[in-house]
């Protein structure tokens, strides 16, 4: 979670000190506390029973779609695989947890929607254990702490109950603003209601009264093999891009960028940027649009006027990071040239950020 930052009236960071971001927290040492009873995991049965049935499933959607699926079934589950991939990314991550820009309520609406289609808990669920993620990253409070293995940071993590420090540190975070979100609080209210409905009622029914598909591959195809692909896709940034790749900001965290995660995950995968400036709403320092879909959404949005008040970070901010502790695989294009002074660079942040 980002700290207690200002902006200036165009949106755009003042520079800070930003060591409270990454540093780890310090608590102090009750001699009076009991002694912690020690860890032990214990198995959700029940998600491992459904998270089988789920890849199987996928597994042979994937077969269908390749086997007998119409195009236009393929077409329509990746396209549902995009618009609720968008609405963890631009929505239950970038608007929501990180509060890194604001929308008015018809962007929020449709988020929440294309959120809902996801079916990774509800924004308020999702938001609090992201905001422990980074608060407490790869610690026992940690939810999916991936200096406990690629498995658990990936899928083990929803296979066993939750370590105590999660819950533990998670009721100490303030989660005002989420409160005050009239539709965070009625998808939370009703989430079980309209989330199968568009999870996978209507993406099965879709198919087969639009364009004559059989219930067989649209519930396959569209429902399970999509769904699942898209938390696998998820899973990659708090797993694959947690271990593999460069560090250019910071070479002492786990958090790295991995490109094909970023790809894929619609630009979440620029992940050792992102956990040094996780308030920035590109969630990368450059906003490239094949491999940042994400921004590409909320840039659009903001030309409209749906999203404002976009934060990113100014560049020399960026430069002084990578030179202090970067591990030397950043390209510093353009921070060597005389002609283009300090104030250029931090100008060239400046975007359309102004409220309407």
């Amino acid at each position: 979670m980002a700290p207690n930052i200002t902006t200036s009236p165009t949106g755009v960071l003042f520079e800070n000190d930003i060591e409270t971001v990454v540093a780890p927290s310090v608590e102090k040492k009750n001699d009076n506390a009991k002694p912690r009873e020690k860890y032990r995991r214990k198995l959700v049965w029940r998600n491992i029973i459904l998270f089988v049935y789920l890849h199987l499933a996928a597994v042979y959607g994937a077969y269908l779609m390749l086997a007998s699926a119409k195009i236009l079934t393929a077409v329509f589950a990746t396209l549902l695989y995009i618009a609720g991939g968008f609405g963890v990314t631009a929505g239950a991550h970038r608007l929501w947890a990180h509060r890194a820009y604001k929308a008015k309520w018809p962007l929020r609406v449709i988020l929440m929607i294309f959120n809902t289609l996801a079916f990774q808990n509800h924004i308020y669920e999702w938001a609090r254990d992201h905001r422990v993620h980074h608060k407490y990253s790869e610690t026992d409070a940690d939810p999916h702490n991936a200096t406990r293995g690629f498995f658990f940071s990936h899928v083990g993590w929803l296979l066993v109950r939750k370590h105590p420090d999660v819950k533990e540190k998670g009721k100490t975070l303030d989660m005002s603003d989420l409160d005050a979100d009239p539709v965070v609080m009625f998808q939370k209210k009703y989430y079980l209601i309209i989330m199968p409905i568009l999870c996978f009622i209507l993406p099965t029914v879709i198919p087969v009264y639009l364009w004559g598909e059989t219930w067989k591959n649209a519930w396959f195809v569209v429902a399970m093999f999509r769904y699942t692909f898209t938390l696998n896709i998820t899973w990659l940034v708090n797993s694959a891009a947690h271990m593999w790749g460069n560090h250019p900001y910071d070479r002492f965290i786990n958090p790295a960028e991995n490109v094909s995660v970023a790809v894929f995950a619609l630009g979440e995968g620029w992940h050792n940027y992102h956990h040094v400036f996780p308030w920035d709403y590109k969630t990368a320092e450059l906003g490239n649009y094949h491999t940042n879909m994400t921004t590409a959404l909320i840039d659009f949005f903001s030309r409209i006027g749906w999203a404002y008040d976009l934060k990113t970070v100014p560049m020399s901010m960026v430069k002084r990071r990578v030179e202090r502790t970067g591990d030397g695989s950043h390209e510093i294009w353009g921070w060597g040239d005389k002609d283009m002074s300090r104030e250029d660079m931090d100008e060239a942040q400046v975007i359309n950020k102004k409220s309407k």
